[in-house]
């Protein structure tokens, strides 16, 4: 039986639940999730009803269980993340936050008939290092499986709970922002509150306060976790429509990118306002990825709108990691002018999801991953640990969603070629689609200039772009007659930004 090398067993003791993702040497993605179970668990949503029977894994009974089940309810694909385990003499379930379907974690058998799939966990010690491994039976449908994302689902799963001696990771409370002052609408709107998630979506796109941007992110995501939220809303005959634009704040300044640039001012708190910026609008490009495309894409599964869920609330916690640091510098959000390149690149990418997953995520956030390193280097050569920690923390998250944006560029591909082989009578028509080449198109149609290293090409692999991907291409879009001057300045725009973000001239204003 052939088996998938997860980590160490040391990295799964910080937390009892983790997101696992592996991916095939064809590019073929598996999204799982990972279960450490033990009697002294601090796992808010193991009910104990009986001491657990140790498996001899890990010595000192500092492991108990470890069970890895698949990431969706099979019932409507719900997911599992945040499902309630429960114990019986025999047996330990897992319980679907939706609609309370449960999973026996070994055999994956449910009391309602029906069944998902679970992997066999193995500890094994490494004869050279002695290191205690976790290993899983590998998936079908694909060779030479390898680990791509397997992170904690979150603090709320931490085991033992993270200290609170490291304050220079946690949002900053008493720091009283503009838009602190300004944010007196409640989390959840008193009258006609969302009910499904694209609705929440809209509600947020539309939020122009910066911190109720960040708590509606983190009670939507939550809520759609839990079950709170049980339907996407996607399918829906009418679904709620995104703005041309999300709000923002009067008080805020929005410039070009060019002017954010100030030879006066090239301090770390100029690079971390840059930074929170970024940040912002990355929650907004989140929803909008959803709330765009799921209706134009009804069979879209709902372990994307998990993905940019997730994604969504990663990039809040950057920004409040962010907002942080920029305290310690007596620098609130808002003091310093911003840009708005980032929904250029949006607009301009708003007709297809191709395209939007092509230039937002697999151009300018794998160009974050190049660029993350020298910035976190000159944070670390100003002796700024607590900003160096906090860049590491959000670069690491990067990779994943880079990821995220190379799984679902993948499926599209797939999906076309599905529609291609279908509609042809032909057996000799070519109906492969290449994302390779489906990439490079998209970035020769929708992009103007070089795609231009230096490249971070260890973290790009780990995302699934090799450099077949990248490697000697550009952009040919040519201005038309159609193009109206407002079409021509994004789009300088968005070369200009690359172009910052290449030089790392003052501060990076590409993609996070």
């Amino acid at each position: 039986m052939a088996q998938v090398y997860i980590s160490p067993v040391q990295k799964i003791l910080s937390h009892s639940r983790f997101i696992l993702t592996l991916r095939s040497e064809t590019g073929k993605y598996h999204g799982l999730i990972l279960f450490r179970l033990s009697p002294s668990s601090n796992d808010p949503k193991i009910s104990h009803t009986d001491e657990i029977a140790s498996t001899d894994t890990g010595r000192d009974g500092a492991l108990n269980q470890i069970y890895i089940m698949e990431a969706t309810c099979p019932h409507l694909g719900a997911d599992m993340s945040h499902a309630d385990i429960e114990e019986y003499e025999d047996s330990v379930v897992a319980v679907c936050p939706w609609h309370r379907y449960d999973f026996d974690l070994k055999t994956g058998k449910s009391e309602t008939g029906l069944r998902t799939c679970t992997y066999a966990v193995q500890i094994k010690t490494d004869p050279e290092t002695g290191e205690e491994q976790v290993w899983m039976e590998a998936p079908d449908g694909g060779k030479h499986w390898r680990v791509v994302e397997l992170r904690p689902v979150s603090e709320e799963f931490a085991d033992p709970p993270m200290s609170s001696e490291n304050t220079s990771l946690q949002p900053a409370d008493g720091l009283i922002d503009p838009q602190v002052q300004e944010a007196t609408e409640p989390v959840v709107p008193e009258q006609n509150p969302p009910q499904t998630l694209m609705e929440w979506a809209v509600l947020i796109l539309n939020t122009p306060n910066p911190t109720l941007k960040v708590e509606r992110t983190r009670y939507a995501v939550h809520a759609f976790r839990t079950g709170t939220i049980k339907s996407i809303g996607h399918k829906v005959a009418h679904p709620p429509v995104p703005p041309a634009q999300p709000s923002r704040e009067t008080y805020m300044k929005i410039v070009e990118p060019g002017k954010i640039q100030s030879g006066k001012r090239r301090n770390r708190a100029v690079m971390l306002h840059a930074l929170a910026n970024i940040e912002q609008w990355a929650i907004d490009l989140a929803w909008d990825i959803m709330v765009r495309f799921g209706p134009m894409h009804k069979d879209l599964p709902p372990a994307f709108f998990s993905d940019f869920s997730k994604m969504a609330l990663d990039e809040s916690k950057h920004f409040s990691l962010l907002r942080a640091r920029l305290a310690a510098f007596s620098t609130t959000y808002g003091s310093l002018p911003v840009h708005a390149s980032l929904w250029d690149s949006a607009a301009l990418t708003s007709r297809s999801l191709l395209s939007r997953l092509a230039i937002i995520h697999l151009v300018h956030e794998a160009r974050g991953l190049d660029v993350n390193p020298k910035t976190i280097e000159k944070f670390r050569k100003a002796g700024d640990k607590e900003s160096v920690d906090v860049l590491e923390i959000i670069h690491a998250d990067e990779v994943t969603h880079v990821t995220a944006g190379h799984r679902w560029f993948v499926w599209l591909c797939e999906q076309q070629q599905r529609q291609r082989q279908g509609d042809s009578l032909d057996v000799d028509v070519d109906v492969d689609v290449d994302p390779i080449r489906v990439f490079r198109e998209e970035v020769r149609r929708c992009w103007r200039g070089d795609i231009k290293g230096p490249f971070n090409v260890e973290d790009r692999e780990k995302a699934g772009l090799s450099r077949e991907f990248y490697e000697d291409l550009k952009g040919e879009m040519p201005y038309s007659d159609d193009d109206d001057e407002e079409d021509k300045k994004r789009a300088d725009h968005n070369r200009a930004m690359v172009e910052v973000q290449q030089g790392m001239a003052d501060v990076r204003v590409g993609y996070d």
